[in-house]
């Protein structure tokens, strides 16, 4: 592992879809990035799917220098954010407002599911392309990029990955070349591979030596 690379930080919260960045976090670790959750607090979190994370720092000690990309997972406590914001009560609020802050650092952020609802509340899909579960989801949130809405499994655009909630494997493979872990024909391979079922995919990964 080479540990001079600054790691990637996955953040983590309440009803976080724990299988939407598997993918990217298992590959990432593989190429020998660290990776570090990060949590509104360091008080212990449990997933959709029922594990239970304790992570490894606050997001006030999170700085953009510190980090390589940071990666917002969808969640059910982002479904209620436009309730929760006319409250003035989100509690992601303060993740999506990290997003911001590393965005203007021209450092990566790649949110998939529900928290591209959070980025659009933030205003930081207005002039970006970007995708989402589907238009009229993230229309709903009142924001103002809808004309950069892209119907794609996935979009990078200006340092900001989107995806939807079906798709952790586009999503894991925008996340794998930005970060040059994989690229050109081997990056396709992966995705054929994990996301078709390729089997001549697979060979090539072989030759690679990038399984």
């Amino acid at each position: 592992m080479n540990s001079s690379r600054k790691p990637v930080h996955l953040a983590v919260y309440d009803t976080f879809a724990d299988w939407e960045t598997g993918h990217a976090t298992a590959y990432l670790a593989r190429a020998g990035h660290r990776i570090r959750t990060v949590g509104v607090t360091t008080d212990p979190v449990t997933s959709l799917g029922g594990l239970c994370v304790r992570p490894d720092l606050a997001l006030d000690g999170l700085r953009p220098e510190d980090s390589s990309l940071l990666i917002l997972p969808g969640a059910d406590l982002w479904t209620g954010t436009s309730a929760a914001t006319a409250a003035g009560g989100d509690v992601l609020a303060p993740v999506a407002r990290k997003a911001r802050e590393f965005l203007a650092a021209r450092v990566p952020v790649a949110a998939i599911c529900g928290a591209t609802a959070g980025l659009a509340h933030e205003g930081l899909l207005d002039d970006r392309d970007h995708t989402s579960a589907i238009s009229f989801y993230l229309a709903a949130t009142g924001y103002r990029g809808g004309e950069r809405y892209v119907d794609a499994d996935a979009v990078t655009d200006r340092g900001l990955i989107t995806a939807g909630p079906t798709e952790p494997v586009a999503f894991a493979r925008e996340i794998l070349g930005l970060l040059g872990v994989y690229e050109g024909e081997v990056l396709d391979a992966w995705y054929r591979l994990f996301h078709d079922s390729d089997a001549e995919a697979y060979a090539i990964l072989e030759q690679a030596g990038a399984r």
